[in-house]
């Protein structure tokens, strides 16, 4: 027997979803670590390249000029010989500092939890990330 469609009681979803249109924006590869040093204040390239050493300068140069045509930074060039570019938060981009802060919280969490599932041994590393920590234990978690 089929088990009867539960009525959704959650509001309904806003034509132009704010939601999603902030996703867009924070989803991207590397945009939350971006945020994150900014909050800092201003940051040239070279120090973002250096504060964020896994991502390759094309994906950051994307990553900010992105950032920077939906509002969120601002792009400052330096009067300066060689002219050198700082990048900052503006008001729209400090707001979603929070929203960074508590997705980093909620991460925290979730690498305890896996580390308390799967404790490390000696010699063996811990696993990436919690989806892998579910696996069946022997089954390579496919990343």
């Amino acid at each position: 027997m089929a088990l009867k469609m539960r009525k959704n009681k959650a509001p309904k979803v806003p034509e132009a979803c704010p939601l999603l249109e902030c996703m867009a924006i924070i989803g991207g590869a590397w945009t939350p670590n971006i945020i994150w040093y900014l909050r800092g204040g201003p940051r040239r390239f070279s120090e973002l390249r250096a504060d964020i050493p896994q991502v390759s300068p094309k994906v950051l140069t994307t990553r900010l000029r992105e950032l920077e045509e939906c509002g969120v930074i601002e792009r400052r060039v330096m009067p300066t010989s060689p002219p050198s570019v700082e990048y900052e938060l503006n008001e729209l981009g400090q707001r979603l500092v929070p929203a960074i802060e508590a997705i980093a919280q909620v991460g925290e969490e979730l690498k305890r939890r896996a580390a308390a599932v799967v404790p490390a041994v000696a010699g063996t590393p811990r696993l990436k990330h919690f989806r892998a920590s579910r696996a069946a234990p022997g089954a390579d978690a496919a990343e």
